[in-house]
């Protein structure tokens, strides 16, 4: 089976679209997963479509579509309730959200909605790989790793090649180039799409670690 990671999302529903097409095309029928490591909302015009799409994807195929939080959905589940965080998060594209759901609070965004996004796991992992959004802690087993790091991390992951004993592929902290950072023990998905406009996945197997190849949909028709 063929994974296809895709890296966040931000919003940008056209380019979501684009990419979910060329992820039927290349895959030909066959088998196949879809992760999604997070961030679909916030900052991007669309977050409403891009979170109805990828809930109907999941619904219709919960065991092929993987939906991961990322810290954009942390920051709204920390907004409901809390004014500091409110502020926070609509400093951070929150504004862009909640004009696309066409409400003035987080409070007021549909409660299945919300439901679903505090539902969504921080981490998924197969045989050679895991998943997350932001990245992991060197030098702490998978087992011990936080919430916050998976969600957060910038720094002591990026700094270090580090082998954690499989592959780490994430997002998160959006790259200065239209391509995925491809390393040896990780792979950047965040191709920024809605600073770049280009929203990538990254195609792996179940044989090996780095990815085969990528696909990226970009606002450059």
């Amino acid at each position: 089976m063929l994974t296809y990671a895709i890296g966040d999302i931000h919003g940008r529903h056209d380019l979501l679209q684009r990419l979910l097409g060329k992820i039927r095309e290349h895959a030909e029928g066959r088998p196949h997963r879809l992760v999604f490591l997070g961030d679909y909302i916030d900052r991007g015009p669309d977050s409403a479509a891009v979170i109805a799409t990828v809930r109907a994807l999941q619904g219709g195929s919960p065991d092929k579509v993987i939906c991961l939080m990322g810290n954009h959905e942390d920051m709204l589940l920390k907004a409901i309730g809390d004014p500091t965080g409110t502020f926070w998060w609509v400093r951070n594209g929150g504004d862009a959200a909640l004009a696309s759901f066409g409400v003035r609070s987080p409070a007021a965004i549909p409660g299945d909605l919300l439901e679903w996004i505090g539902s969504l796991p921080t981490s998924f992992e197969d045989e050679k790989h895991y998943y997350v959004h932001a990245g992991l802690r060197p030098g702490r087993p998978l087992e011990r790793q936080s919430d916050e790091d998976r969600l957060w991390i910038r720094g002591p992951f990026l700094e270090v090649d580090y082998d954690f004993g499989k592959h780490v592929v994430h997002g998160h902290t959006p790259l200065v180039t239209d391509r995925p950072d491809i390393r040896r023990y990780r792979t950047n998905l965040d191709t920024g799409a809605v600073f770049r406009g280009v929203l990538t996945a990254g195609v792996f197997t179940a044989e090996q670690g780095p990815p085969i190849g990528h696909i990226s949909a970009s606002s450059q028709l």
